[in-house]
């Protein structure tokens, strides 16, 4: 910013857009004075580098306002992870079902894990059902994100909450 440019000459450019072209830093600096405005260094990595004419205060003013504006337009999506076991039994699983639709409508991701131990490790395929069986019953609610896959003595599925439609 001003006397902070380093580079003999710029690519000007006016406080309304206009392209000015290639010109001297030190008259890019003099017609910014004229005007009352600060000559901002807008891509240094260009050659030559790139520069405008602006009222520097109001820009960073401007820049803070739509920070702002995007971080409450944000939502923070948070995975909650829901622990299974390839011998659950139908009360159980209904609990846990129940708990991960109430963090799928909150809007929350969920990650369904199931921990092998023992000899049950021989028995993917029974824990395997049990991600298939969880993952069908949230369909309506929720999209698979990763299917159910190993990862040393654990499986792991990832689910989405469906996207919601505005009306």
């Amino acid at each position: 910013m001003n006397g902070a440019i380093r580079a003999k000459e710029v690519r000007l450019i006016t406080a309304e857009g206009d392209q000015l072209g290639i010109t001297d830093t030190s008259i890019a600096l003099s017609q910014a004075e004229e005007q009352g405005l600060d000559l901002v260094l807008i891509s240094a990595q260009a050659t030559p580098p790139v520069a405008k004419i602006m009222d520097f205060t109001k820009f960073k003013f401007e820049q803070k306002k739509k920070q702002k504006e995007n971080k409450k337009n944000q939502t923070i999506i948070m995975i909650k992870e829901i622990r299974l076991s390839p011998v659950i039994d139908d009360n159980d699983f209904n609990t846990k079902l129940k708990q991960a639709r109430k963090f799928l409508e909150a809007g929350n991701k969920v990650k369904v894990s199931i921990r092998f131990r023992g000899r049950m490790i021989t028995h993917q395929d029974v824990g395997r059902e049990v991600m298939d069986k969880f993952a069908e019953a949230t369909k309506d609610i929720s999209t698979v994100e990763s299917k159910a896959k190993m990862d040393g003595r654990q499986m792991f599925l990832q689910l989405a909450p469906l996207k919601k439609k505005d009306n």
